[in-house]
């Protein structure tokens, strides 16, 4: 487990055969590491803690304890689509905890981006620590780590909040069967394994959520503008026949203001940042071209329905230069 580096000799997934092979030998070792043990899984409800869901209850079935955090940087509605996939549809043993007070009032005023990632990487670990507390038997926290995450923190592009390891107080070890999977991989296990395609084929989010796409010190009012218009961009995107065929798409409130002007008075308010890249495994991104009349569209339903917002840009640079998220 303390390898990060994936095996040269590991074949690329591309087919349903070559995902049986992997789900198949990683269901194996999952029951060799775990044996009669609970596993804590942070389930997020993204393709990857997903994945590593639905290959943990077929390894072990209810030993895995499945916990979704609720920490203020989900995307609208997002907590309770994850309790009426996994709790009701699925059956998994999921535990659901409101922590929202608790993330938001520790990023507080903290407007480096790596702070925040690691203070977000730090209540994660705390809130699992208690879980388990309230539970018996559990000595394993699963994670849905995936390959990118692992290079680019080697890399120093950014930290994740699911590598480098856990402090070595807490007694938990880890079970990350598709740590050494690409994105476009993970998805090809996913459809091997049965889950939905709005779930398989959902656009990635990153583990600290609208925490990096709300740049700067976090306020909550910055944070549902960010929440609001990248809802309506999904809505209008999904309407215009997009989603599913761009790789991912949202948006980014910066801590900058401009002048506007609102029913004749004079506004000082925000930008919504819009962003739409196409990639396949996240190493490298181009910009969606986007049509100038959806475009306009969305300009005007952000305009009009959110709240402390005055203009909206369009990203138009690749990875690289730009790294896919802002933070």
């Amino acid at each position: 487990m303390e390898n990060n580096r994936r095996p040269e000799t590991m074949q690329r997934i591309t087919t349903p055969e070559l995902a049986q092979a992997f789900i198949d030998e990683q269901i194996a070792e999952i029951r060799a590491q775990v044996g009669e043990k609970k596993v804590l899984l942070a389930l997020s409800g993204g393709v990857d803690s997903s994945v590593c869901a639905a290959l943990l209850i077929k390894a072990i079935g209810q030993k895995l304890v499945a916990v979704h955090v609720n920490h203020g940087l989900l995307r609208k509605g997002e907590p309770e689509q994850v309790i009426e996939v996994f709790r009701n549809q699925m059956n998994a043993n999921l535990i659901y905890v409101d922590a929202v007070d608790r993330f938001l009032d520790k990023l507080a005023g903290v407007s480096d981006p790596e702070k925040k990632r690691k203070i977000i990487g730090k209540e994660f670990i705390d809130v699992f620590a208690e879980e388990a507390a309230k539970q018996d038997g559990i000595e394993f926290l699963a994670q849905g780590t995936i390959y990118p995450d692992i290079l680019e923190s080697d890399d120093g592009v950014k930290s994740h909040h699911n590598v480098g390891g856990l402090p070595p107080e807490l007694n938990f070890e880890l079970v990350e069967p598709v740590k050494f999977l690409y994105k476009d991989e993970v998805r090809v296990v996913g459809k091997a394994l049965g889950l939905p395609d709005g779930m398989v084929y959902r656009q990635p989010f990153p583990g600290p959520g609208l925490g990096v796409r709300c740049i700067g010190a976090i306020t909550r009012d910055r944070l549902e503008a960010v929440r609001e218009s990248d809802a309506i961009l999904r809505e209008e995107f999904a309407a215009a026949g997009l989603q599913g065929k761009v790789w991912q798409y949202f948006t980014v409130v910066p801590d900058l203001k401009s002048t506007g002007i609102r029913d004749g008075k004079r506004s000082w308010d925000w930008p919504v940042i819009l962003r739409a890249v196409n990639s396949v495994d996240a190493t490298s991104a181009t910009i969606e071209e986007v049509p100038y009349a959806l475009l306009g569209k969305i300009t005007a339903r952000i305009l009009a329905e959110v709240r402390g917002v005055n203009r909206v840009l369009y990203d138009l640079s690749p990875k690289p230069v730009a790294t896919i998220e802002w933070e």
